[in-house]
């Protein structure tokens, strides 16, 4: 059985795309296709000209697509700060690390968090510094996996902030399954289901399609 098959995606510049459908639609394996982690049995990835097929996924990631994970992935015996560092010297030098790791402190509001140990914070803390870390990178493309999940309603809504106001500066792919979420960052929405895509355009064109409703919305499509 395929995971993915027959899917022609294309993201525009400056674009922030929503990744939606039900459990096993194969959104998940379309990230580690786009980063490197397995590799396509047919078809081509292509990221501004260069073909990825058969790249590794380090040589993807020096490329500039960067990926937040579901499960936040920071040193949690490392602080704030020296996470934030150590991802923004592995790209910069000199005094430019420096102003990364302070750019991010700012961003994320971490200032009272920097000498924290990053096992020490909050759950959504946790993820914002783990998008902090991404973006000590300068990535090209950002991959965010589920960004608000466990977080509360508070902590989701600073987040969806967050995410547009970082889409002004670099494409963002998000896969997520909280639609009021969605509702509140999404430009045009593509939808997966059996490793195919079932239907893309806006918000309000997806959550009133039918076969949307389906497969996956169900009932709280009405909401």
């Amino acid at each position: 059985m395929q995971a993915i098959r027959g899917v022609d995606f294309s993201l525009a510049e400056g674009e922030i795309r929503c990744l939606i459908g039900p459990n096993g639609a194969g959104k998940s394996t379309f990230f580690k296709l786009l980063t490197g982690q397995i590799k396509p049995t047919s078809g081509s990835v292509r990221f501004r000209g260069t073909d990825l097929t058969m790249l590794q996924a380090h040589e993807i990631a020096r490329l500039g697509i960067g990926i937040k994970t579901q499960q936040p992935s920071v040193f949690n015996g490392l602080s704030v700060q020296e996470n934030l560092w150590i991802a923004a010297a592995r790209h910069k030098k000199g005094k430019a690390i420096g102003q990364s790791v302070e750019a991010q402190v700012e961003r994320f509001s971490l200032g009272g968090f920097v000498n924290s140990l990053a096992g020490q914070l909050a759950h959504g803390q946790r993820q914002w510094l783990e998008l902090g870390v991404v973006l000590c990178g300068d990535p090209e493309l950002i991959l965010l996996d589920e960004p608000a999940a466990g977080m509360t309603e508070e902590e989701r809504v600073r987040t969806a902030a967050l995410i547009l106001e970082i889409n002004r500066q670099h494409p963002i792919i998000v896969v997520e399954h909280d639609m009021s979420f969605i509702r509140s960052i999404a430009q045009r929405i593509t939808v997966f289901n059996q490793g195919m895509i079932l239907t893309e355009g806006g918000a309000e064109e997806v959550f009133s399609n039918q076969a949307v409703r389906d497969v996956y919305l169900g009932k709280r499509a009405a909401a």
